[in-house]
């Protein structure tokens, strides 16, 4: 709980309110970073600007555009003018709508593959050569095992905010790659380039404060993707003395945190995410607090999906928190549960979720028993249902064993996995389910997601390697002996299915 002591208040100042305000106003008010972006590349550009229709809808346009692709891989007047024939080719791009960057990239993927003449060739060569000559030929096939498309994305790297817009360029292709088997090789080849440049070790760990630049703090704002912040004011309250908010930059993109967790230092687990985030609550001492409480991580880069930071992030944050305030003993989260009500109503309806005896005559006293999902699911709809006694203590029993079984035992298709992917991530980074919270987010967002229900992830120190060994091998979950409790109480089924979910 919340110390009562009151070391200061957590109201704004002033002057930094205003100072920040205003600063984000001014930015608010300039072009885009596409738009200034385009007009640094149109002075690299210089003679090689070109221009095609937004959606790349006629046969010229397409044949401009290979050509300007082409001309860069031949390679024509050196290293300058082909710096200068990129940023032509990114500003292209920048200039698209959707359709047009669909083309773009379905271009890029098609036409721009491997010469398989050449492969071909090299591997003949290198089946036939002598022994001393095939570290030579090696090298000769594994270039030519390099789609030309591969040139023409890592050329972008050399221009101003070039990694920032091919991660952009990713986001893209990440939306509409699954159509087509070429622009699916073109999303693999993308992947190898961002995996490798954003290998954890040039990331750079930095941890946020009020004092850093409005136009960075706005981004914390506009990219929190777990519990919305509403303005500054709830900005300064998690960036208090006993809060602490951690991002990953990568030196290429030093403007744009990658991934970013706050954390609160409390005593005691935390249970409601309302109370943790009340900007009325007193700022406690942190040397006090004996538990880091990790309750939002969000990733802000779209164009990354699929390159895990979160894992690296809490571990070295954790390594920090510890150094920092020697008497903290407990790192765990307070989650979400996104995907829970809609898997309980569902499987209630299919059967793959049962009530006990009990349940079902105390849900009978309160509702028209048509079916049981139907039931609850016209019950959740109750415009504050949380705040009628009677309806709310009916219901609890019900959620958290529920809760519980969805946590624990639903599955993916591999058997191994959590069906639910915050589940996934804590539990793959050797976590284990600690508590489940009644209650825990009444917003609008929370009861549609999870009917009020959060989560407590328990990080213990001395079990994370098994935890994560048992879970990825196996997918056996790592459970608290309130969450065994929860599960027990399961009523009694014939053939009730190991996976919960298929």
């Amino acid at each position: 709980m919340i110390n009562p002591m009151i070391s200061k208040s957590r109201e704004i100042a002033p002057d930094r309110n205003a100072r920040a305000t205003n600063t984000c106003r001014s930015e608010n008010s300039s072009p885009s970073w596409l738009n200034r972006l385009g007009n640094a590349w149109r002075d690299i550009a210089g003679s090689f600007s070109g221009s095609v229709r937004p959606d790349l809808s006629s046969k010229s346009d397409i044949r401009s555009l290979r050509k300007q692709m082409q001309d860069y891989l031949d390679a024509k007047g050196g290293e300058v003018s082909a710096r200068a024939r990129a940023a032509s080719l990114g500003e292209t791009y920048l200039s698209l709508n959707g359709k047009g960057r669909r083309r773009f990239l379905q271009l890029m993927a098609d036409g721009f593959e491997l010469d398989r003449a050449a492969v071909e060739s090299a591997i003949e060569d290198y089946q036939s050569a002598a022994t001393e000559d095939r570290p030579r030929l090696e090298i000769r096939l594994r270039g030519a095992l390099e789609p030309k498309r591969i040139r023409l994305l890592t050329q972008f790297n050399t221009l101003p905010a070039g990694v920032k817009f091919l991660v952009d360029m990713r986001a893209d292709l990440l939306k509409i790659y699954r159509e087509d088997p070429h622009l699916a090789a073109l999303e693999h080849d993308f992947r190898s380039l961002m995996t490798s440049w954003f290998d954890i070790g040039f990331l750079k760990l930095e941890r946020i404060s009020w004092e850093h630049p409005a136009s960075l703090l706005e981004k914390l704002i506009e990219y929190e993707a777990v519990h919305e912040i509403r303005g500054w004011e709830d900005l300064r309250n998690r960036l208090e003395s006993d809060r602490r908010c951690f991002a990953f930059f990568h030196p290429r993109m030093p403007e744009e945190p990658l991934i970013f967790v706050q954390v609160a230092l409390v005593n005691g687990l935390a249970a409601n995410v309302d109370i943790l985030l009340d900007q009325a609550a007193p700022i406690t001492d942190p040397k006090n607090a004996d538990t880091a409480i990790f309750y939002s991580i969000s990733n802000t880069q779209s164009g990354l999906g699929g390159i895990s930071f979160g894992g690296f992030l809490i571990k070295r944050v954790v390594d920090l928190l510890k150094s920092e305030f020697p008497a903290l003993k407990t790192f765990a989260t307070l989650s979400p549960i996104p995907g829970f009500r809609h898997w309980l109503v569902e499987n209630l309806k299919t059967g793959k979720f049962n009530l006990s005896d009990t349940e079902l005559k105390d849900l009978k006293s309160i509702a028209e028993l048509e079916d049981p999902g139907k039931a609850i699911g016209k019950l959740l709809d109750t415009a504050n249902w949380y705040k009628d006694e009677s309806l709310a203590n009916t219901l609890q029993p019900i959620i958290m064993r529920a809760g519980a079984e969805y946590l624990a035992k639903a599955k993916r298709t591999d058997g191994v996995r959590a069906a639910n992917s915050v589940a996934n991530f804590h539990l793959m980074n050797g976590a284990r389910i600690e508590r489940l919270n009644w209650l825990g987010d009444t917003s609008k967002n929370g009861l549609k997601q999870s009917s009020g229900l959060m989560v407590n992830y328990l990080y213990d120190l001395e079990r994370i390697e098994t935890n994560h060994e048992c879970y990825s091998i196996t997918g056996k979950t790592a459970l608290s002996s309130s969450v065994k409790r929860l599960l027990k109480n399961r009523p009694a089924v014939k053939d009730f299915p190991k996976n919960l979910i298929d």
